[in-house]
């Protein structure tokens, strides 16, 4: 069972405390970081792309509901800069040699903690083929399938992200789902 987190101050946030903005940065660049990772697949563009976010959430602090969970509103700012960075000729360039990096510590946290060295590298094999697939799939699916697999969020906040009806979101997801389940036979998972 995880401890209970301290309130944020996100009133302070909304006025750019600089403590609040910390304890804000502190709490959210985890989740932030790991959401670009997906959605880009490249650890570097990541790290510019999580201070980009971090940028424009200092940026746009005053329009902050305090009364209500930020998490929606970073992953829609998140989501926003990798649609941007998909945009740019440069991830264009990048994506034709580049391929999604590995995770460390992934394999460890998959297993069952009795030592298997065959079964790990079956199971990281496994991870990095589903990471590879994930990357594959078109943008409008990869942004479904992060928030919704790897990010937690439930239907009608991934519509409020991406701009859709949560039906529409749901068909996106469901299709993306196929799409992937294909690209994993082909590769015999």
């Amino acid at each position: 069972m995880r401890p209970k987190e301290a309130p944020l101050d996100l009133e302070g946030v909304r006025r750019r405390d600089p403590a609040a903005l910390d304890a804000f940065f502190e709490r959210y660049f985890d989740r932030v970081y790991a959401v670009v990772t997906r959605l880009l697949g490249n650890r570097a563009q990541a790290e510019d792309a999580a201070q980009e976010v971090f940028f424009k959430i200092h940026r746009a602090a005053h329009t902050l509901d305090p009364s209500r969970d930020p998490g929606p509103w970073i992953s829609a700012i998140a989501t926003n800069v990798c649609r941007d960075h998909w945009r740019s000729a440069a991830d264009r360039m990048a994506r034709r040699s580049a391929s999604i990096e590995d995770t460390p510590g992934l394999s460890e946290r998959l297993t069952t903690g009795i030592a298997d060295p065959e079964r790990d590298a079956i199971m990281a094999e496994r991870e990095r083929l589903v990471r590879d697939a994930v990357m594959e799939l078109r943008e409008p699916y990869r942004e479904v399938v992060v928030l919704r697999e790897y990010d937690g969020l439930a239907y009608e906040e991934i519509a409020t992200i991406v701009g859709a009806n949560e039906t529409a979101v749901r068909k996106r997801y469901s299709r993306a789902l196929a799409e992937l389940g294909r690209a994993l036979k082909k590769k015999g998972l």
